[in-house]
């Protein structure tokens, strides 16, 4: 073990290691990196050294914390485990709360919630809350107070010469701009983030079931409903097909379920009042909504916590063409190949209003995304892909680019562009060139460094 190891104070694994396979498998199991050493770092001087170790074999770094978003995953290298750096600190009279590398959204409400406040959390509270912020972070209170992005303060990065920065709208603009939506990895590691937060301790939310065959119009209902809405209605729609097990509830076993998922900061009343129009579609198989504490907000997509492999296409568009919608449950219906899960979430409000400090966040104008999902089986990721484009293909003319949240698997250069507004990935090419020259940072989505200019 070099000199830059023996001073780590969290675990360090090596292929043969005991536990070496659990510290790299996160939750999403299509790909998992595969490193010849893992650095299961406590802090930032862990980071720092797993830095300096890789830099002086001219190894790569990969990061991982819960282990959601891994596209593409590394061969040899070091991998710098960031799953035990879940410190919360949160200062009530700032409103602020700083949040460490590895925590999860679930730690930050937990923390918060005493002091009436809350995180711009996203549908899964197990998710990473810094590498979703990184991402942008699209979440339940998205239309009324914008991306996650757009409420980080500060930020701190290890780079490539293993120094620890601060990363501030005055000190690093630069990568100030690009930490906040431009993605994960790629220009350093993130150690901590300090986000504002908000006065806010429940909500109004849930989900309204449907059976797409017995009511064939919900999803132009709900298209047609998100045009009536307020800002701080949040909303989406999945269509999910349930296989006919019996594990799966009765009421929903072997249908083809539209499932409206609603988040509202408004009164319970109030609440109940917008969505009468959606309760008036057609019969409905359930009805979960209620008013709820923050704390619960799980419950509003109730989405699955237990890992599994999956990949998925997502577009974001600048409207819904009607007609279009119709060929979303032939697609991605139970005639497909596989399974195939159809997300539509309602965009707009504050997500399209620039941010007081600008960041790389692409494509505000967008008024919805699209996302299709597969949960899959060894050697279905072909057919995953082509299932995808089939899905997303009659919506490309109305389509502003792709997202970085939400978008699972492989892309090109051409398709990473495609996330940004244009000019900002070749800015963010220009800020690889200069913090990571060398490409030492693997990251979920390729970005050349652009060395034009030295």
């Amino acid at each position: 073990m070099t000199e830059t190891l023996e001073d780590i104070h969290g675990p360090v694994f090596r292929p043969a290691a005991e536990g070496f396979d659990d510290e790299r498998m996160g939750y999403q199991r299509l790909a998992s990196h595969r490193p010849d050493l893992i650095v299961g770092a406590a802090g930032v001087d862990d980071v720092r050294a797993a830095v300096r170790h890789a830099a002086a074999l001219g190894a790569r770094v990969a990061v991982q914390g819960a282990g959601h978003g891994v596209n593409v995953p590394m061969d040899g290298g070091v991998l710098i485990s960031t799953r035990r750096m879940t410190d919360v600190r949160v200062d009530p009279a700032t409103r602020t709360a700083w949040v460490e590398a590895g925590a999860p959204w679930a730690k930050v409400i937990e923390a918060t919630a005493p002091h009436g406040l809350a995180p711009m959390s996203g549908s899964s509270p197990g998710v990473g809350a810094v590498p979703y912020t990184l991402g942008g972070g699209l979440g339940l209170m998205a239309r009324k107070y914008g991306f996650a992005a757009d409420h980080v303060r500060r930020l701190t990065m290890v780079t490539a010469d293993g120094r620890a920065v601060e990363v501030t709208p005055d000190g690093e603009p630069g990568l100030f701009w690009a930490l906040r939506g431009g993605g994960v990895g790629g220009l350093g590691v993130v150690t901590g983030m300090e986000i504002g937060l908000l006065p806010v301790t429940r909500l109004y939310g849930g989900g309204l079931f449907f059976d797409v065959a017995e009511v064939p119009g919900v999803l132009e209902a709900w298209r047609h409903w998100t045009e009536t809405v307020p800002e701080e209605m949040t909303s989406a729609v999945a269509m999910l097909p349930f296989p006919d097990v019996p594990e799966v509830p009765e009421d929903l076993r072997g249908k083809h379920v539209a499932q409206v998922n609603i988040a509202f900061l408004g009164s319970e009343e109030e609440g109940r009042r917008l969505v009468e129009p959606l309760r008036d579609v057609g019969p409905w198989l359930r009805d979960t909504l209620r008013e709820i504490p923050y704390t619960e907000s799980a419950a509003v997509f109730d989405e699955p916590d237990q890992p599994h492999a999956y990949q998925s296409q997502n577009r974001l568009l600048r409207d819904l063409d009607p007609g279009l919608l119709a060929t979303l449950p032939k697609t991605g219906g139970p005639s497909a190949p596989i399974m195939c899960v159809v997300q539509m979430r309602h965009l707009g409000g504050a997500l399209a209003r620039p941010p007081r400090v600008p960041s790389a966040v692409g494509h505000r104008d967008a008024a919805y995304s699209l996302n299709a999902l597969s949960v899959l089986r060894p050697g279905q990721e072909e057919i995953a892909r082509r299932l995808h484009d089939d899905v997303l293909a009659p919506f490309e003319d109305q389509a502003l680019g792709r997202g970085i949240n939400f978008g699972y698997g492989r892309l090109t250069e051409q398709e990473a562009r495609t996330a940004f507004d244009p000019g900002d990935y070749d800015r963010l090419a220009e800020l690889k060139a200069r913090h990571d020259p060398d490409g030492m940072f693997h990251a979920n989505y390729p970005i050349s460094p652009d060395k034009r200019d030295q």
